[in-house]
């Protein structure tokens, strides 16, 4: 995530969600672990799937323990696989207790979207059209959701209602018509932004073309209806297609030669990508090196299979990994 982008409005929003898990304080921390120790704990992966939001995860800690450090084995973005480690968590023992909850609750929900957006992009490829989400997202987790499409391979449609100009079936008919209220928003709206017109009938699309809309959103039509509009359009707008599109229809609607397509499917009912804090252990002084990095296995085959995880594979997950023992890590995988 963009580092001012977080700090400014993600930040808040994790503040909020730790002072949600902990109105007075952590009961269960503050009896097994008074004073401040320092420890380290692993990251690990317990199905495949697309890597997002470790930013976010990162800064959780750090705003309960400015001295924690997150070693990634893995990148944002990448492909997992289940059991790989994807990074070791190291600070103040009561910091890493305390916020696990709610830094996996973020790391596993934009891991969920980007793992269910790279699926339906995926099935969009080679046809020209552009797959972008909608404003159906859970509130207060916008900016986080948003983000997970992005690394997923999708495209944000307008982040808010600030963004841009979408004229809907209610705000038609609160006008009077498209004519009118394309007319209206021409009228008002900063001339940066665009005007998008919601049509569910071929008659609303002449409408808005003949208004002089800048999108033409195709909502809920069939397959032929669609067809005829693009045709009617022929480029005088700009054209997306919408109602209900997921992963089991999207790729039925790519041959239309709409501009692009939009889901809320990649944030509403994508399910989370499953993953885990394990293997805590306390660390002396000695344990932890110049950087404030955990000295986190003194097992050689581990730490190389730990950075071998850092290469991406090609698919959600290639099953190019193989477990080995290590004590420290029984669950590390390294390539075969």
């Amino acid at each position: 995530m963009n580092s001012i982008t977080l700090t400014t409005v993600a930040e808040p929003l994790i503040r909020q969600a730790l002072a949600e898990d902990i109105t007075n304080e952590d009961v269960s921390t503050a009896a097994i672990m008074p004073d401040a120790r320092p420890a380290a704990v692993d990251l690990i992966a317990k199905a495949d799937g697309v890597l997002c939001g470790l930013d976010v995860f990162e800064r959780t800690f750090a705003i309960l323990d400015p001295a924690s450090r997150v070693q990634r084995f893995a990148q944002e973005g990448s492909t997992v696989c289940a059991g790989q480690v994807l990074a070791t968590v190291t600070g103040d023992a009561r910091a890493l207790l305390s916020g696990e909850r709610v830094a996996l609750n973020y790391l596993q929900r934009m891991s969920g979207i980007a793992t269910y957006t790279r699926r339906v992009a995926r099935l969009l490829e080679g046809s020209g059209t552009t797959l972008v989400d909608t404003r159906k997202t859970t509130p207060n987790m916008r900016v986080f959701e948003k983000e997970a499409v992005r690394t997923g391979g999708g495209r944000n449609h307008r982040y808010n209602l600030s963004d841009g100009v979408m004229l809907k079936d209610n705000h038609i008919a609160a006008a009077g018509g498209v004519r009118q209220a394309v007319a209206a928003a021409r009228a008002y709206a900063p001339f940066v932004l665009k005007i998008e017109v919601e049509c569910e009938t071929l008659d609303q699309v002449r409408e808005a073309v003949e208004a002089g809309a800048d999108i033409i959103m195709l909502d809920n039509m069939d397959h032929a209806t669609m067809a005829q509009a693009v045709a009617f359009i022929d480029g005088r707008a700009e054209t997306e297609c919408s109602g209900n599109i997921d992963a089991d229809n999207v790729r039925a609607i790519a041959d239309l030669g709409v501009d692009y397509v939009s889901s809320g499917a990649l944030t509403h009912s994508a399910p989370i990508l499953d993953v885990s804090l394990k293997h805590l252990r306390m660390l002396d002084e000695a344990g932890i090196n110049g950087e404030g990095e955990a000295s986190t296995c003194a097992n050689a085959e581990c730490d190389e299979g730990k950075q071998a995880e850092q290469a991406s594979p090609s698919s959600l997950c290639d099953n190019s990994f193989t477990a080995h023992k290590c004590p420290e890590h029984p669950t590390v995988k390294a390539r075969r």
